[in-house]
This record gives C-alpha cells, sequence and structure tokens, in this order.
C-alpha cells in the first residue's frame, strides 16, 4: 500500500516525456478545503443579496448553490489548466493519466463522483482509495482516468555567461548534464577565483585549465541548452 509520493514517468503523443509527481492525500485535502472556503464565502455573500427576497430568493440561492459545488471545480479544472485556487495555493495540478490537459467530460465524471467518495463520511472512500493505488487516485480520478500532481513553480530562466557552444568530448548523463548547466548558472555569483577553482577539477572534461577551462565549461553548458543561453 503506497504512502508517499512517486515519480513516475510519461510520454505524450508528441514524444515528449514528462515527469509528474501524484500528490498524497494531505495537500490535496487542503487544497480541497481552501476551495470549499471560497465556495461558501461567496455563498454566504449571496445570502445575505438573496434571502431578504423571499422564497424567490432562497429559491435563486439554491440553484447558485448547486452550481457553485458542482461547476466551481469542473471551470477551474479545464479553463485553468486543471488548477483550482485551492490546487494552485499548493501548487497541485489535474491532468489526464497520459499527461496530457483535462478533458471536460473528465473533469465532469471526477466531480460528480465525489458523491461516492464522500462515503460513508468525511470522504472515507476517497481516502482508503487514494491510500490504495499508486498515483493516489480517488474513485473519480480511477473513473475519469485522471490524476492530480504536484505542479512547482516554473523556474525563472537564468541567462548564462556569454561563451560560444563547445560540443561535449564525451556523453554525459542527465544529472552530469543538469550539474554542468547549474555551475554556468551559478559563475556569476562566485568569485572568479573560486569559480576556476571548481572548473580545475573537470580539467579531464575540458582538458583545460583557469579562465579557459571555465571558457569550455560554459560553452558546453550552452551546447547542452542551445545557443541561446537560457534554460
Amino acid at each position: 500500500m503506497p504512502t508517499v509520493d512517486t515519480v513516475r514517468t510519461v510520454e505524450t503523443p508528441e514524444g515528449v516525456l514528462l515527469r509528474l509527481r501524484p500528490a498524497g492525500p494531505l495537500p490535496r485535502a487542503a487544497a480541497y478545503l481552501v476551495d470549499l472556503l471560497l465556495i461558501y464565502m461567496g455563498l454566504m455573500a449571496a445570502a445575505m443579496a438573496l434571502l431578504p427576497l423571499g422564497g424567490a430568493g432562497v429559491g435563486t440561492l439554491g440553484v447558485l448553490s448547486f452550481l457553485a459545488l458542482w461547476l466551481y471545480p469542473v471551470l477551474f479544472e479545464v479553463l485553468a489548466q486543471g488548477r483550482t485556487p485551492g490546487k494552485r495555493v499548493f501548487h497541485l495540478r489535474v491532468l489526464m493519466t497520459d499527461g496530457l490537459p483535462l478533458a471536460w467530460s473528465a473533469s465532469m465524471v471526477r466531480n460528480l463522483l465525489r458523491v461516492v467518495d464522500g462515503l460513508p463520511f468525511s470522504y472515507t472512500v476517497g481516502f482508503l482509495a487514494m491510500l490504495c493505488t499508486r498515483q493516489h487516485q480517488r474513485v473519480g480520478d480511477l473513473v475519469a482516468d485522471t490524476v492530480v500532481v504536484h505542479d512547482p513553480p516554473r523556474r525563472v530562466a537564468v541567462a548564462l555567461p556569454e561563451a560560444d557552444p563547445v560540443a561535449l568530448p564525451a556523453p554525459l548523463t542527465p544529472a552530469e548534464q543538469a550539474a554542468l548547466v547549474a555551475f554556468a548558472e551559478r559563475s556569476p555569483l562566485m568569485s572568479a577565483a573560486r569559480v576556476e577553482e571548481l572548473a580545475d577539477l573537470l580539467e579531464g572534461l575540458t582538458g583545460a585549465t583557469g579562465p579557459e577551462g571555465v571558457r569550455r565549461l560554459h560553452g558546453m553548458a550552452r551546447a547542452i541548452l542551445g545557443t541561446g543561453g537560457t534554460p
């Protein structure tokens, strides 16, 4: 029974590899509570305006309550790229299990089945389903073929130091390439002596030391990312 978040890789129809980290019950519950708070705050404001109107106001409030509870998540999930306000606060997002954006039909199904996930009380069925599935899917997710994943903020692009691209002299693993790019990104934040000291450790890769070794590492970083120089 999986109880921790796991990372999985999916390939989109365009051949793009995505690394998805399904979100567990706790962040999902926190996001849901934020959404409920927003919904009820809106309904309370509507009630203050409608209830003085008598029966017509009560009826209108009932319709608004139904629409808010059922359409609020669907509209945000589809029109806001899988993110309700609560999910956005906790950096979560709903996707199809193949990594594609959420479809209208899938969002409607997963939200209609909240009734089942809420049985018999306090979301018991949904909580147990998330604990028992590898991707932490509740019943609605399983039927709709959706998954809630962590969606961390995008890293701001950092300009690399000026250098002509240099071809890698030997194949590097993805982790090694990432470390080389990170070195180039952080070089402007370090002293020249420290940058050269670190570059000298990679003399076996660059075939040079001192400023020339630094220049070659910066060039390799640009070659990895492309000549544009930004991640």
